[in-house]
């Protein structure tokens, strides 16, 4: 598998992108990495970090979208950008795949500008992994279509379903709409018109209903599906909120314990807060583009990117894609009967 990884998307660019793509390529023979960025400002890098690898290239390009640009302004002033050019590797069909710690508006609306859908996919959606008190939950969209309608709505419901099973081993997905209330007619019009589409569509059997914020956590769902902007909405307060309490509540606890037990109490907190970074997991993954796009956190470091590399290469062998444009086919073809 061929990945394209903007080197020069992040906080922390290149390095922790240069030190990720090396240790990924160690442990997976089956990758090759196409570092897309400044060719001078790379080789320099590379060298003085004593990193190489023989299926690690270099794909020049000419700037870099910032994460307080605008994206379709920064897009527009710098066509030959790293994000833009990872973009145009995969619509050429030089990659298979792209992963960036990039402007996220910027690599999203680089590549709704590709157009570069699966076949019968309205609108791309990003999923999130969240945690839960009984596993994980898949939140879809996060942010890429703040402006959804009901049938871009069920497809992300089809997608996390799909990525849930083959990502994070969820045996029958249930799917949940996000909502202000449980009860039928609860919502706007969109979430009105959606709930009935899921209670009439081939998930019906899958599909357990609104679900209220509270739900997420207590793990009512597989899958959550909402539009990008109320999925950005929950995923920043859920940031937000594990960093409160670890920064609150770990002091509080933490000095009530004995200095043997200091330590342990750290990790755990630790722990518990790094279980809401997306990072983690390999980044969030927009789900419906024909190839593969990894998104990753602009504070990501070399663990996070070599964890998204590996998650693209898990996401071609497990056929996610092919599986996508086959079960949106069944329902179309439910649909015309």
């Amino acid at each position: 598998m061929r990945i394209a990884l903007d080197a020069m998307g992040g906080d922390l660019a290149p390095g922790p992108n240069l030190q990720g793509a090396v240790d990924a390529l160690a442990n997976n023979p089956d990758l090759e990495v196409v570092l897309v960025g400044d060719r001078p400002v790379l080789e320099n890098a590379l060298s003085a970090a004593g990193l190489s690898s023989d299926r690690l290239s270099i794909e020049e390009s000419e700037g870099v979208v910032e994460m307080h640009e605008k994206p379709t302004d920064a897009l527009r002033k710098k066509p030959k950008s790293s994000i833009a050019v990872c973009w145009r590797l995969m619509a050429e069909k030089n990659v298979d795949a792209i992963v960036s710690a990039g402007n996220t508006g910027a690599v999203v609306a680089s590549g709704l500008r590709t157009r570069l859908f699966l076949k019968g996919v309205k609108r791309p959606g990003i999923a999130v992994a969240l945690p839960t008190l009984k596993g994980r939950a898949i939140l879809v969209d996060v942010g890429a279509n703040p402006a959804a309608r009901a049938e871009h709505l069920y497809q992300y419901g089809v997608m996390g379903a799909i990525y849930a099973q083959e990502i994070f081993g969820i045996e029958n997905p249930k799917i949940g709409l996000m909502n202000i209330g449980s009860e039928d007619g609860k919502g706007n019009d969109l979430y009105r018109e959606t709930h009935s589409m899921l209670q009439r569509s081939q998930l019906k059997d899958r599909y357990v209903g609104n679900i209220e914020g509270r739900g997420l956590y207590q793990g009512e769902a597989d899958v959550l599906i909402c539009e990008g902007f109320v999925g950005n909405v929950v995923l920043k307060v859920s940031e937000g909120m594990a960093d409160f309490m670890f920064k609150a509540v770990t002091p509080a606890v933490v000095s009530r314990l004995d200095a043997s037990q200091q330590e342990n109490a750290l990790n755990a907190f630790k722990e518990v807060g790094r279980s809401f970074q997306y990072s983690e997991h390999g980044g969030a993954p927009l789900l419906g583009i024909d190839g593969v796009c990894i998104i990753c956190h602009g504070s990501s470091d070399s663990r996070s990117i070599q964890n998204a590399l590996r998650v693209s290469l898990q996401h071609q062998k497990r056929n996610i894609n092919s599986q996508i444009v086959s079960q949106l086919a069944e329902s179309a073809v439910a649909d015309a009967v």
